[in-house]
Formats: C-alpha cells, structure tokens, sequence
C-alpha cells in the first residue's frame, strides 16, 4: 500500500512538473515575436535544454513507475481473497452489538489486529498458501481476541456465528438446511407411519418434513 502511494505521489509531482515546464516555455517564447530573436536569446535555448533532459527522465521514470503499478496491481487481485475473509469476520463482530450493546468493536481495532497478523503469521512465497496461512492466523487471533470480552453463554453463539458467515461467502452452506435448523420444519405436511424401528415418532417426523420441504 505505501508503495502504491508513493508511486501515485511521484506521478503527482512529475505531472506538476512537466506543467512547471511547460509554462516557463511559453513564457519565454512570449516575449519574442520572431523565431531568429529566440534564437538568439541564450535563456530560451537553456530552458528547452534543461526541459528536454527533465522531461526524459521525467518519462523513464513514469514507464518504470506504471510497470512497477501494474505488477502492485496483480499482487493486490491476488490477495483478494484475503480482504474478502476480512470484511466477513468483520461484519461477524459488528452483529454482536444485537445480542448485547457493550459487545462493539472499533474499525481502527480491527485494522491493527489484523495488521499483528500480516506481521506474526507464517510467511511462504507461494501466493495462494500465504493466502491460507493468514486468512487462519487472523481467523483464529480474531475469535481468541474477542472471546475475552464475551460473556460464556454468547462464546459459542459467536463461533456459529463466524462459521456460518465464512460458509455463507463461499457458497458453501444450503439456505434450506440453515432455515431447518433455526426454524425447524414448517406448513402442514402429512407425516407417513414410521417405518423405522431406530428413530422416534418426533424425529422421524421433522426429517420427513424436511426431506418434504425440499422436494
């Protein structure tokens, strides 16, 4: 990120930089109505020639600047990933506040948290396992973290919580089963005998429902 700023500030001032230039140019060009007298004149001829190396460097520097910004780029599409698992533990603990007001946690604590983990997880070159190694680190340092401010009885409210928003965001997770499990089953089904010997007259009845439900 702070190469990315830097690279965008240096074409900032570049830019400002060619403009610089080429307002002196046409302020010295101004002053003469004919092309013979700027020749003659010896600030012109030093301005268009301190212009000319200026603007060379200046445009090294740019093309060096747009293929080190495109390869920032990749890297940040890359670890895309990454930010995605972020934002959905993030919004895992802006949902506490609906169980108990005092459960509330600041964005500039959540950045820094997450930055102890970009710095203590475990480093590999290869992208992708980078990738899985910090989306585990943080996982785990953020569930550890906010567990110490929790009451016992929302501490394992909080783990289906993460668990059920990391499986949502990955498509993982059937919205219909979810539904059974927090509802249960419901409308008005006829329910068959039971023919099992193993399974009660209630379960039988709510998985019937639910295979029901589904069809």
């Amino acid at each position: 990120m702070k190469k990315k700023e830097f690279i965008i500030t240096q074409n900032a001032l570049s830019a400002k930089t060619l403009r610089d230039i080429e307002d002196r140019i046409l302020t010295s060009l101004s002053k003469h109505a004919k092309i013979d007298m700027i020749l003659e004149d010896d600030q012109v001829i030093n301005i268009l020639a301190e212009s000319k190396v200026t603007t060379d460097d200046i445009n090294v520097r740019q093309k060096e600047s747009a293929k080190e910004e495109k390869n920032i780029n990749k890297i940040r599409e890359d670890f895309r990933p990454v930010a995605f698992r972020a934002q959905t533990l993030f919004f895992s603990i802006v949902d506490l506040a609906l169980i108990d007001p005092m459960y509330q946690y600041s964005l500039q604590w959540f950045a820094n948290l997450y930055a102890g983990s970009i710095d203590n997880s475990q480093k590999s070159p290869d992208a992708q396992t980078r990738i899985k190694l910090l989306n585990d680190h943080f996982t785990l340092n953020l569930y550890e973290n906010i567990c110490r401010s929790l009451f016992e009885r929302h501490k394992l409210m909080f783990s289906f919580k993460i668990t059920l928003n990391i499986l949502a965001g990955y498509d993982r997770m059937d919205p219909t089963e979810l539904r059974f499990l927090l509802a249960g089953p419901s409308g008005e089904v006829k329910i068959l005998a039971n023919p099992t010997d193993w399974l009660g007259d209630l379960e039988w009845a709510e998985c019937y429902k639910q295979v029901w439900s589904m069809s």
